[in-house]
Parts: C-alpha cells; sequence; structure tokens
C-alpha cells in the first residue's frame, strides 16, 4: 500500500504529459488549439506563429517539437525543421506526430532508409494513424515499392474514410491508374471537408483540365487566388489553360507570376520551354529543354520538343549529336526524321537528308521496339552491378542490352531488378518489355497488368496491344483500349488505336471522328495521320472532306507515298483530273509498293 501514492503519481504525470495543452496554461492551449487548426490547412506560418506564444506561455519544447516541425516542413524550412525533430524528443501524446513528421522530412531530403526507421518509430505509438500510412505510402512510392504504397492508401482510407489528406493521396494515385476523371470525385469528397485547402483545389483544378472541363478549372483556380493571391500553382494552371487556347503571350505573363517557383518542376520546365519556342525564343527553349531532356530520356514528348528548338534556333550540330544515334533505329519518330531531314538538307548534305525523309515517309509503321538508351551496357553493367536495385540504373542497363540483342542478360537483370523491386511498376513494365521481345507475350500482358495498377502511360498500352497481338488475341485489345480512351481522353496514341480498331470493324465514322479528334488537337502536320484520316472520310461517303484532308497531307510531303495515295484515291473517288489521280497512285506504287487499295484505286481509274 505504501507504493500507491506513488502509482498515483506516476499515472498522474501520464495524464499530464497524455494530451497537448492539458497541463498547459489556458493561453498555452488555446494557441496550441490555433496551430492545430493553422496545420490543417497548411498556414504553416500561422502556425509558428501560435506555437511561439505556446512556448512564451510555459509549453515545453518536447510539447510542441512535433507541430513546431511540421509548421516549418510546410514552410520549407527544412534545416530549421531538423532543429525541432532530430532529437526525436518528444512527449508522449505527440510521439507519433513526432517521428511521423521526422520521417516526412527525412523522405523529403531523399534519406529513404532513416524516413523507414522513423516511421517504424511512429507506428509503435500509433499503429492506426491514417496520417501515417500517408507518409508510408509516399516514401514507398518515392522508392520503388509503388504496389505497397497502393496498400497503405486502402489502409488510410479505411481508418479514415472522409480525411482530406486520405482523399488527395487516394486520388493522386487513382489518377495515375485510372485516368484525372476517376480522381475528380475523390478530391470533390476531400474539399467537402476543406473547401480552401490550397494544395487540394491544386489536384482538383489539374484533374479538371486534363478531364476537357477548362471553365471548371479556371473557376478553381480563381478560387485559389482568392485564398492565396501569389499562388504560383494557381497562376501556373491559368498558364497551361491560356497556352492549351494559343494565347501565348498570356500565358507567359501568367507564368512569369510564379515568381520562379516552379523553375525546377518537369511540368514548370515543359511550359517554359514550349511557350519560349512559340514566341521564337528557339535558342533559350532549347538551353531550358536541354535541362529537362537530361532528366527525361525516355520521354519521347520532351525529346521531340527539344529537337524541333534545337532546329529552329540553327543548333544542327547538336541536334545530331543528341538525335543521331536514334535516328537511325527502324522506330525512329517520323517528326524526328523530318526535323533531322530537314538539317541535313540546310547545311547541304543531300543525301543525307533524302535518306531521312524518305524513311519519315514510310507507308507503314515499323514494330514497336525496346526504348532508346544512349549508353552502352559495357558503361552501363558496372554501375547496375554495383546497384542493381536503383531504378535509375537498372531501367537504361535492360533497354541498352534489348537495344543489342543480348535478350538473355537483359531478362536476367530485369529478373534480378524485379526481385529487388517486387512492387515497382518500372520492374514490372521492364519485366513485360523483356518478355514481349523474347517471344512470351502472356507472360509480358501478366507483367503490363500489374504495371498498369500503379500507373498507365500510353507507351504501355501500345506494348499490350502488341502483346495481344502476339498471343493471338488481337480482339482482346479493343475493350482494354476503350477504357484506356475514357480514363484519358488526351492521349493521341489511344485515339489512332481507337481509330484503327474501329476501320478494322468497318466502322468508319468512329473513325474518321476519332483521328479528326486527333488532328484537332495538335496532328495537322502528321502526314500519315492526315492520310488515314482521308481514307477514312472516303470510306464513310465524305468524298469532299477526304479530298482536302489528302491535299493538305501531299502539300506537307509531296514525296511520301502514303500522302500521293491518300490524293490520288481522292482524287480517283472524286472523278476529277483522272490523269493527274493516276500519277500519283503510280508515284505511291514506285515508292511505297503496290497494296489493294492501289489496285483498286487504279482500276477506277480505267
Amino acid at each position: 500500500m505504501a507504493r500507491r501514492p506513488l502509482l498515483l503519481a506516476a499515472v498522474a504525470s501520464l495524464i499530464v504529459l497524455g494530451a497537448p495543452g492539458q497541463a498547459l496554461s489556458d493561453s498555452a492551449r488555446d494557441s496550441f488549439a490555433a496551430a492545430t487548426k493553422a496545420l490543417a490547412r497548411g498556414d504553416g506560418i500561422a502556425a509558428e506563429a501560435e506555437l511561439q506564444r505556446a512556448a512564451q506561455a510555459g509549453a515545453s519544447k518536447p510539447e510542441i517539437a512535433a507541430a513546431m516541425g511540421e509548421a516549418l516542413i510546410d514552410q520549407g524550412a527544412m534545416d530549421k525543421a531538423r532543429e525541432w525533430l532530430a532529437p526525436g524528443q518528444f512527449s508522449p501524446a505527440e510521439s507519433g506526430h513526432g517521428w511521423r513528421m521526422l520521417g516526412k522530412l527525412e523522405r523529403l531530403a531523399g534519406n529513404l532508409g532513416a524516413a523507414g526507421k522513423a516511421y517504424d518509430q511512429a507506428l509503435k505509438s500509433a499503429p492506426t494513424d491514417p496520417q501515417l500510412w500517408i507518409e508510408i505510402g509516399r516514401m514507398r512510392y518515392s522508392g520503388g515499392e509503388q504496389l505497397q504504397a497502393v496498400d497503405a492508401a486502402e489502409r488510410a482510407l479505411a481508418a479514415a474514410p472522409n480525411d482530406p489528406r486520405v482523399l488527395e493521396f487516394k486520388a493522386e494515385l487513382v489518377r495515375d491508374a485510372q485516368g484525372y476523371g476517376a480522381a475528380i470525385p475523390l478530391y470533390e469528397r476531400a474539399l467537402e471537408a476543406n473547401g480552401n485547402d490550397l494544395a487540394l483545389l491544386g489536384g482538383y483544378a489539374a484533374a479538371l483540365g486534363e478531364a476537357g472541363r477548362a471553365s471548371d478549372m479556371l473557376g478553381v483556380t480563381r478560387h485559389m487566388l482568392e485564398i492565396a493571391p501569389h499562388s504560383p500553382r494557381a497562376f501556373f494552371l491559368q498558364a497551361v489553360l491560356a497556352a492549351r487556347a494559343g494565347q501565348i503571350e498570356l500565358a507567359r505573363s501568367l507564368l512569369s507570376r510564379t515568381k520562379g517557383k516552379l523553375a525546377t518542376d518537369p511540368a514548370g520546365m515543359l511550359l517554359q520551354g514550349l511557350l519560349d519556342l512559340e514566341a521564337g525564343n528557339a535558342n533559350v527553349a532549347a538551353d531550358e529543354l536541354a535541362v529537362l531532356a537530361d532528366r527525361q530520356p525516355a520521354n519521347q514528348r520532351v525529346q521531340l520538343l527539344l529537337a524541333r528548338a534545337l532546329y529552329a534556333a540553327g543548333d544542327y550540330n547538336q541536334l545530331v549529336a543528341r538525335y543521331g544515334a536514334l535516328a537511325q533505329r527502324s522506330d525512329a519518330p517520323p517528326y524526328l526524321l523530318t526535323v533531322l531531314g530537314r538539317a541535313y538538307e540546310d547545311q547541304g548534305n543531300r543525301v543525307a537528308a533524302a535518306n531521312l525523309l524518305d524513311r519519315a515517309a514510310a507507308p507503314s509503321a515499323p514494330p514497336v521496339q525496346p526504348i532508346f538508351e544512349a549508353d552502352s551496357p559495357a558503361v552501363l553493367g558496372s554501375r547496375f552491378a554495383a546497384e542493381p536495385a536503383a531504378l535509375g540504373l537498372a531501367v537504361p542497363y535492360v533497354r541498352s542490352l534489348l537495344a543489342a540483342g543480348n535478350r538473355g542478360a537483359a531478362g536476367q537483370a530485369a529478373s534480378q531488378f524485379l526481385r529487388a523491386r517486387p512492387g515497382s511498376d518500372n520492374a514490372l513494365a521492364l519485366m513485360g518489355d523483356v518478355e514481349l521481345i523474347s517471344g512470351a507475350p502472356g507472360s509480358a500482358l501478366q507483367h503490363y497488368d500489374l504495371a498498369a495498377r500503379v500507373r498507365f502511360p500510353d507507351l504501355l498500352l501500345l506494348r499490350m496491344g502488341e502483346a495481344f497481338a502476339g498471343a493471338g488475341q488481337p480482339g482482346a485489345a479493343q475493350p482494354v483500349v476503350a477504357r484506356y480512351l475514357a480514363a484519358f481522353p488526351g492521349s493521341r496514341l489511344a485515339a489512332r488505336m481507337a481509330a484503327n480498331m474501329a476501320a478494322l470493324a468497318g466502322d468508319w465514322r468512329a473513325a474518321a471522328a476519332l483521328l479528326e479528334n486527333v488532328r484537332a488537337r495538335g496532328g495537322n502536320r502528321d502526314v500519315r495521320l492526315l492520310a488515314d484520316l482521308s481514307f477514312a472520310q472516303l470510306r464513310s461517303g465524305d468524298q469532299d472532306a477526304a479530298l482536302i484532308t489528302a491535299q493538305r497531307a501531299w502539300q506537307l510531303q509531296p514525296s511520301s507515298p502514303v500522302a500521293a495515295q491518300a490524293l490520288g484515291m481522292a482524287m480517283a473517288a472524286a472523278g476529277s483530273d483522272a490523269p493527274a489521280a493516276r500519277q500519283l497512285l503510280l508515284q505511291a506504287r514506285r515508292i511505297g509498293g503496290d497494296n489493294p487499295l492501289l489496285q483498286a484505286a487504279l482500276a477506277t481509274l480505267h
């Protein structure tokens, strides 16, 4: 019985330390509560001020360390946040929060091992904390464990189905795998609880824009500026809208109002380079896009935009140095071949120019090839051996082996990477690539399907189409493409695939509508697209439109056999200038070879 007072005292001390503010003065408790509300709305500056008031009113450092660390992280003051969080001295009630914030600090610094240790400590205090599972999910995602990140998001959602931060994380994952339209309801649910949250509003606005709801997107960005008149993300999103509408100067003005806050963000870099190029500042655009192209070597859109900028700037030497090797591949993009061909023409090298331009005008696309990798297996092999789990090493190494035709070594390296990163969408897709090229399309499809649960770029869709065809199931690709196009309506590649499938099914009106949509979204200089559209218009009974479209294709590239055939067929169907139509069809046969459509068109002229 003598020990009972000591026991009661110990329990009392735990109660005192157990809830922030419970043992604090009224003033300190009120300031801590105000800081908590400020953190909930993402206002780190206000939270820091309130926490300083709480300290002045008697709150101890362990009681406010976690919240202060969060406030400083929100402000980007990472060094100051570390001073509060690194000692790991948190009151019992704030222990889970504190270790979670230390984990976030380490995650943002790229120290994923240290982040994991901090999260392990947090789990001891708060194993069901949904905010902690979000942090664990983000760590897993950035560490190449994307499938495990999806599982973490589900755990967070089960614990707090209406929590704004949980819904935000889930929306981000859904957006990558299922499209922006699927993410919109999640953002809307999150905003019901906090309609003034800038991070949520920014994600919501971006999703609306990608889903084609431009006016709704504009309304959301205006609301963001009402809350935070200098919001860089709001100005960036408005700049994107202006650029899509062709208002280049307005877009440049809006982007300048971000004050360089997005200068190192890939989306910001891409938009800045595109706007400078459209404004006639090709040299500046080339310098900006070169940095991004080096960071994203597999991003074809960025690479082609840089090629365009280098050509416009007259920097032919760098253009050839960067893309000469890629142009030698059978699957080099026709646009790249055209740009390089024009560069050689300008330099007076007509032989090299003619070779590239003839290939750009080829009547059919080559089969899917391994993604281009500039470095050789010899250069990349030793780096991979030292760190086989590193995403930045494994992916280019396997691609280089595939390009060199060494499928056995590529399979071994891809398997090793997948064992090290079993939940990585990159590892899964890479394994699928090896299997597809090695003649195992069924296994490739299994890995592609798992990768698509995390992230579903249209190049993965293209490879899935190849795998279905290789497995003898070409019809199975049709519903996949249809679902993809519904989820990602902005994908030109998916629209082209859907149009091809509609044409094979004899639905020429649908094929023409899909191709017309692609032309309206930047495809009016794509000769192959225009030739396909002309044929679809012709088959759907619109001879006038077919003739106009074919004339556009032929004017862009008179040496193209597909353009010559499209114009010859349109003229033959219209019954206008039969000699000229015959000449065009014979030209198409001479350059691109014979085919049943050519034969039928020539027969009508007789």
